[in-house]
């Protein structure tokens, strides 16, 4: 078994680099992958980057260069359940692109469907790590958590009006820029697949703000989770 774990922003892997006890450190990409043991897992850490490419590009290499079996996206998110809270967690039930969009083309392409593509476009997460994350969140003292599906696009939501429409448009839980993209590089790759989101801001109006203050707040709850899964696996 070989974990791996990625973050999109330093803030999302400075506590997890802490625990593992790191024997090895290379490049690819331009992005550094730090190799290392915790809880006797073998775990392979690293950021990706902010953006659904540079999510895709780092999946791809922790499967190919370092066969990796599990992956685990760890950090923060906008929340669009408006129940949820800064520094409540999300757990993916799945995955889905919201700024996908090939709806000009046929009725067949709705919004966030991937044209011409095999497979379906919302990909689930491992039963298994969202049954395993949720235990782990039991163990947390506080934030409120909801399994359910994480919106990704290369934007930044900040505007209420978009979380209403994404909301109601794709039944979304919570939004973030890079999540659908490690599911879809995972999915076809089959790679179990969870993704962990602690929420840093209502991604309306206030978001930039409490984005700034909240975030190392909310992946520090995100690392402690991911920390409880390793050990459990």
């Amino acid at each position: 078994m070989r974990i791996g774990i990625i973050g999109a922003m330093d803030e999302e892997i400075v506590y997890m680099k802490k625990t593992l006890d790191i024997y090895g450190e290379s490049v690819f990409a331009q992005n550094k992958f730090y190799e290392g043991t915790h809880h006797n897992k073998e775990i392979v850490l690293c950021k990706s980057g902010v953006g659904k490419v540079n999510a895709a590009i780092t999946t791809q290499i922790l499967i190919d260069r370092f066969q990796v079996t599990h992956v685990l996206f760890t950090g923060v998110a906008g929340a669009l359940d408006p129940e949820l809270e800064v520094g409540d967690i999300v757990i993916s039930s799945s995955a889905m692109q919201h700024d996908m969009d090939a709806s000009a083309l046929s009725p067949d392409f709705p919004k966030g469907t991937i044209p011409m593509f095999a497979f379906d476009s919302e990909f689930r997460a491992d039963a298994q790590l969202v049954k395993l994350a949720e235990a782990a969140a039991e163990r947390l003292q506080g934030p409120k958590v909801k399994i359910g599906k994480v919106l990704s696009g290369d934007q930044f939501i900040a505007d209420r009006e978009l979380v209403e429409v994404y909301s109601a448009l794709f039944n979304g839980t919570c939004i973030e820029m890079e999540g659908s993209a490690v599911a879809q590089a995972s999915f076809l790759n089959e790679v179990p697949f969870v993704i962990i989101r602690s929420i840093s801001d209502k991604a309306n109006g206030e978001a930039p703000a409490s984005f700034a203050e909240f975030t190392a707040l909310a992946a520090r709850r995100s690392s402690d989770m991911v920390e409880t899964i390793i050990e459990s696996l």
